[in-house]
């Protein structure tokens, strides 16, 4: 099952492969039910809805997949090349070790759904930064429960310049006005169905691929559980969460996303494309 938002003549609207949901099913809705209530209440759902396009969706713009005042959060140095790109980026590279190794994992604050692009639409680069990447990531669909019920693909676009500065300036090299995208649905799963997903990212200048990488979730030194449950530990979300799960993809220190750009993102059956846009 796919879960996908849509806007529409009468708002943004959630689908479930390709049938529109009953109205005030929100994402936020959904994630306040546990995993297997929510999965029976689909089935029931996608057996009795009409087809999505006689409802006047197909055909509307796709949107992100994530609620307005969701929020989304972001796990680093997750996979050893994370850790060995970030320490040698920054000035005090020990930090991406010690905490490579930790029991506790990194976890910050990447957006709020209102700032969240989906498919199609534009990420960007900050004005004051001179290095900038994408981020290609599993990104975890979390309930109120703290059940992982699904996946979707994520872009945690980053400064590299601002944050290898100073590892204190990682709000400011990761959190601004585009730099995070996520879509183009939500495929519901378990942790087990996600622990072997091919990640794959291409960058395309003028049509020409001048970067292409790919890795695995199995390549992850922590397990979604551990960085989930690390992550609810002292907060609440009672509309669910998205949580993006680190990356070990990373474009050489000679590249740097351009106006432009055409980036795409595989994670398992997901295939999440967003263009640069200028520096506002």
């Amino acid at each position: 099952m796919i879960l996908t938002r849509h806007a529409t003549a009468d708002g943004p609207a959630w689908a479930i492969d390709g049938r529109i949901l009953p109205q005030g099913m929100n994402l936020g809705f959904m994630l306040g039910m546990a995993g297997e209530n929510l999965r029976r209440v689909l089935d029931n759902l996608v057996r009795s809805q009409l087809d999505m396009g006689e409802l006047g969706v197909t055909g509307a713009a796709l949107l992100a997949p994530v609620d307005p005042d969701q929020e989304v959060w972001a796990s680093g140095v997750t996979y050893l090349r994370s850790r060995v790109e970030r320490e040698a980026e920054s000035s005090v590279a020990d930090v991406y070790a010690r905490v490579y190794d930790a029991p506790r994992p990194e976890l910050f604050f990447k957006s709020v759904g209102r700032r969240v692009v989906g498919s199609g639409a534009k990420i960007r680069t900050r004005r004051d930064s001179t290095w900038d990447v994408p981020e290609p990531e599993l990104t975890l669909v979390v309930n109120r429960s703290c059940e992982i019920i699904g996946y979707t693909a994520g872009n945690d676009v980053s400064s590299r310049s601002i944050e290898g500065e100073n590892p204190l300036y990682l709000p400011q090299a990761k959190t601004f006005d585009g730099a995070c995208a996520l879509g183009p649905g939500i495929v519901l799963a378990t942790e087990a169905e996600m622990a072997n997903l091919p990640i794959l990212l291409s960058i395309k200048r003028e049509g020409v691929e001048v970067f292409a990488g790919d890795a695995n979730t199995s390549q992850m030194k922590r397990s979604l559980g551990e960085l989930v449950e690390h992550l609810t530990r002292e907060i609440t979300f009672d509309g669910g969460v998205l949580l993006l799960t680190g990356t070990c993809i990373v474009p050489g220190h000679d590249f740097t996303l351009q106006a432009g750009d055409v980036v795409s993102i595989t994670v398992g059956e997901l295939t999440l494309v967003n263009e640069v846009d200028q520096n506002r």
